[in-house]
């Protein structure tokens, strides 16, 4: 279920992007893979670059916060996994 989640998420940041770079002049075909490829970071990168700075860098900064929490948690699982519970 959450796979499903991130790649329908991908998908709509994938449309929003190819329909909003148009009007901004930008290539929709390279918005529309970054946004497939890259999700929510191409989405800040995307707005930063169109002059709307403040969503732009509150969509990167949290999620490359998500990123890294999420490095982070699998890091210790595998330790966990290694090292054991006791």
């Amino acid at each position: 279920m959450e796979g499903f989640f991130g790649l329908a998420l991908n998908i709509i940041i994938t449309i929003y992007l190819v329909i909003d770079s148009k009007k901004h002049g930008k290539s929709p075909i390279l918005w529309g893979i970054l946004g497939f490829v890259f999700g929510a970071i191409a989405l800040g990168i995307y707005l930063i670059k169109t002059g709307r700075k403040v969503a732009g860098w509150i969509i990167t900064i949290l999620s490359i916060l998500g990123y890294l929490l999420l490095i982070l948690l699998f890091g210790l699982a595998i330790l966990f996994a290694v090292v054991g519970f006791s």
